[in-house]
This record gives structure tokens, sequence and C-alpha cells, in this order.
């Protein structure tokens, strides 16, 4: 696969672990993206923010697991945009075990220094019904993320 985005097979490779996973609220935006199955990523730990996660670069006894997707880069760069890249989100080039190198929207750790760590590393949905405090802590992150923050 061209990882360039400039050869015939324009297709790059997309690592997600919350909710752009099958299954989750904002799948749907990955229409028309081909999956090529699931991968685990080493060296980046995930926390749960109550509606989505946050994964941030952990050591090397650190994982998740996620789905692959061959992104054209148009919808790469709307799934920049709803991810709020560069505030809340990096894209960053991720080498996956197996060899494979993908893109990763990964967080910086002082946005997940309150939040639980994801024992195991698989996001397995919203849980901010279920914490209040979880999807405020979540909602303030967004805030601090936001340019203008002084806080």
């Amino acid at each position: 696969m061209d990882t360039t985005g400039n050869g015939a097979d324009s297709a790059l490779p997309l690592l997600v672990y919350g909710s752009l996973k099958r299954g989750m609220a904002h799948h749907r935006r990955l229409a028309g993206a081909r999956c090529l199955g699931e991968a685990w990523a080493t060296g980046l730990a995930l926390y749960d923010l109550g509606p989505f996660p946050m994964a941030v670069a952990g050591g090397a006894c650190s994982r998740l697991q996620g789905e692959l997707y061959a992104v054209e880069e148009a919808l790469l760069a709307e799934l920049d945009q709803f991810e709020g890249v560069p505030r809340l989100y990096e894209r960053q080039r991720w080498q996956l075990e197996g060899g494979t190198t993908a893109w990763v929207y990964v967080g910086r750790a002082r946005q997940v220094r309150h939040v639980p760590l994801i024992a195991g590393g698989i996001w397995r949905g919203a849980t901010a019904s279920r914490s209040p405090l979880l999807a405020a802590l979540a909602a303030g992150l967004l805030l601090q993320a936001s340019p203008g923050w002084t806080g």
C-alpha cells in the first residue's frame, strides 16, 4: 500500500480505538473506508474519558486494540476536524504490532492525569451514563484543549 497518498492506491492506514469502531456512536463517519481488520499498537495506554477514550504514549508495556481502516486523504481531513486535531488530539504515525505503520489519534499525558486507565487496552463503549464525573471531566478536557484557554 502506498502510504504517501500519491500512488494509484491513495488510501492511508488509520487505527481507530474508540467511537469510530464498528458498533460505536460515530462509526458512520468511516463510510466508504475499507476495514483491514483488528490491530494492536504497543506503547499507547488507553484512558476512559466517559463518552470516548484517549490514547496516550505510555511506555513499552502499554498497548491498545483497535480497527485498521484504509482511509482516503479527504476523509482523513474530515476525521481530523471531528477529532479536534491539533487541540484535542494529534494525529501521529505509529508502528503497530506486526510492523504495519498507521495513523493514530493520540492525546497528551496532561489530558488524562485524573481519569482511569482502561486495563487491557480495549474500549468497549461510552461510560458517561454510568459516571457523571467522567462526563464532566471529558467536557472540561475539551474546554482546556480549546485555543485561548488560560487555565
